[in-house]
């Protein structure tokens, strides 16, 4: 297997340039969310969580670490993949464990369900032209 196969083929230009504003977009939004999480990685969500510390802090990392590989354009599919996972248990506790309407001002699960819906396009799409995995790919392959 060529390591070239990691990274997906790139799109034509128009799409690749709506997938880049995606991705800036939408990574730095999770940079900002995963930032302040950064700061108290085990207990950001409080002493009543239930999520216990060390998912908070994959999930902080997750959103930091996902949201600048987003920006990027570096290793998109991994990155989207734990965003993923990340965006299904946050739509969960907001939906099922707190009861949150989809949409609300106070607490909702229509953000999280968003950046989920975001993840799987760009697992299954990918990063578009504009991203250093298109630019690796090409030097490894």
């Amino acid at each position: 297997m060529k390591l070239a196969s990691l990274f997906p083929a790139p799109l034509p230009t128009a799409p690749s340039v709506g997938l880049l504003l995606l991705r800036l977009v939408a990574g730095i939004a999770f940079m900002f969310h995963g930032w302040s999480k950064i700061q108290n990685p085990f207990a950001w969500m409080g002493a009543e969580a239930p999520v216990p510390g060390i998912l908070q802090a994959l999930a902080a990392l997750s959103e930091f670490g996902g949201g600048l590989a987003w920006a990027l354009g570096l290793l998109v599919p991994l990155a989207s993949l734990g965003l993923f996972f990340t965006m299904a248990v946050a739509t969960h506790v907001h939906a099922v464990v707190k009861g949150d309407p989809f949409v609300g001002h106070a607490g909702s699960y229509e953000l999280p369900l968003l950046y989920l819906v975001i993840a799987v396009v760009l697992m299954t799409v990918g990063p578009g032209r504009f991203a250093l995995d298109t630019w690796l790919r090409k030097k490894l392959g």
